[in-house]
């Protein structure tokens, strides 16, 4: 009999989910109606955040909270080489220059320490740090908005992995930004909660939030009070009902609300997903437990509760007599899918290209030994099981 193939990462969508799609196509609204609204109101609930402005993508949130928090052209942010693509191209395509830092070879996060030899190459010109949450997990948040508050940076979470992430003992919600001016998530279908595709600015500024829904919409605006041409937007001092303007160019990052009704369905299954990762994740530690030294589980502060988008390993590929890449082919034909995340963005050729050579032997540590296993919210226990097997099976010799 054949097995099922276990990919990396997937959705989970019900009848729930499809409902409320269904009746969001049925409504008189497809874009920027009700739905939006109730989605941002829910997830600022969720995260414990005073404002959450939702637009169509993680990337688009990421470029959205620099251009709202006023960076610009002249700028520089610090951003971890391990990453996805997304944390430094939003910021290029605002304008904004990146500091590549190194990370932890024993966790692919981002440490004060890094950071501050970041900050020793970037100059003056550095205004921000991007802290990335891999795979759900953080790096002391307190410390890093501390070290941020020395030298007058802002500090600006990728968070895209982290939905439901709480830290410090687990009294902060990641998202509820109490040692960041704002957070940015993705509702990818990777992700714990998908909206096909989708992202979120959570902030406690009413400045930010006011600034990234303009981002979010061509830089335009409908409000009387912010109007600076009188003469075009009044007619016997009231403004024009047709009236708009634009004191700020952005692009079309709006999101649906067919994408929205399928985000408020997730979102209300959030505790549930969690807890059932949580279950998959301490699953995988015990059982991966079997194949160290040649395999170590990649874990979380204890105190911390991780929101797990992802099960990394760290494989000591140098001890075998067998590459990744044949690993990972080996993986498939037992129906088990594998990713790598991730390659460290300062090694692609667009950043070598514009910033040269760099030396970040922690990123390139934590690259070269990295392996992503199967995790999300329907996988069952005989799944991690049997993916935990197949990957014994596959690091001996054939």
């Amino acid at each position: 009999m054949t097995r099922r193939f276990l990919p990396y990462a997937r959705q989970v969508i019900d009848d729930e989910d499809t409902s409320s799609v269904a009746a969001a196509l049925r409504s008189e609204w497809l874009t920027t109606g009700p739905c939006v609204e109730a989605f941002e109101r829910s997830l600022a609930t969720r995260v414990d955040a005073k404002h959450a402005v939702v637009c169509n993508s993680g990337t688009a949130a990421l470029y959205i909270a620099s251009r709202a928090a006023g960076l610009g052209q002249g700028d520089k942010v610090i951003v971890p080489s391990v990453t996805f693509l997304a944390t430094a191209s939003a910021n290029i395509l605002a304008g904004i220059e990146v500091v590549f830092s190194d990370v932890d070879p024993e966790t692919g996060l981002m440490s004060v320490e890094h950071a501050a030899e970041a900050l020793s190459r970037g100059g003056p010109t550095v205004r921000a740090i991007f802290p990335v949450h891999l795979g759900g997990r953080v790096q002391n948040p307190e410390s890093l908005l501390s070290f941020a508050a020395d030298h007058g940076l802002l500090v600006l979470e990728d968070a895209c992995h982290a939905l439901g992430t709480r830290y410090g003992n687990a009294q902060h919600k990641i998202g509820a930004c109490a040692h960041s001016l704002a957070a940015c998530f993705s509702f990818h279908p990777a992700k714990t909660i998908a909206m096909g595709e989708g992202g979120a600015v959570t902030t406690n500024s009413d400045e930010l939030a006011s600034a990234a829904r303009l981002m979010r919409n061509h830089g335009m605006t409908r409000d009387r009070h912010a109007f600076r041409n009188r003469d075009l937007a009044f007619t016997d001092g009231e403004p024009n009902m047709w009236y708009y303007e634009a004191s700020e160019i952005s692009h079309n990052f709006r999101a649906s609300d067919i994408n929205c009704a399928l985000g408020l369905s997730q979102l209300a299954k959030l505790e549930r997903y969690l807890e059932r990762r949580n279950e998959l994740a301490e699953r995988y530690e015990r059982q991966l437990a079997s194949l160290a030294p040649i395999v170590r589980y990649v874990p979380g502060n204890p105190q911390d509760r991780h929101g797990w988008h992802l099960c990394t390993v760290l494989v000591d590929f140098g001890a075998l007599d067998i590459n990744r890449k044949e690993i990972m082919e080996r993986l498939r034909r037992r129906g088990v899918g594998s990713q790598v995340h991730y390659i460290p963005v300062h090694t692609q050729p667009f950043y070598r290209q514009r910033y040269g050579e760099l030396s970040l032997p922690g990123a390139m540590a934590y690259y070269q030994r990295t392996l992503s296993l199967p995790l999300y919210s329907s996988l069952t226990e005989y799944d991690v099981d049997r993916v935990v097997h197949a990957l014994g099976e596959c690091l001996q010799r054939p």
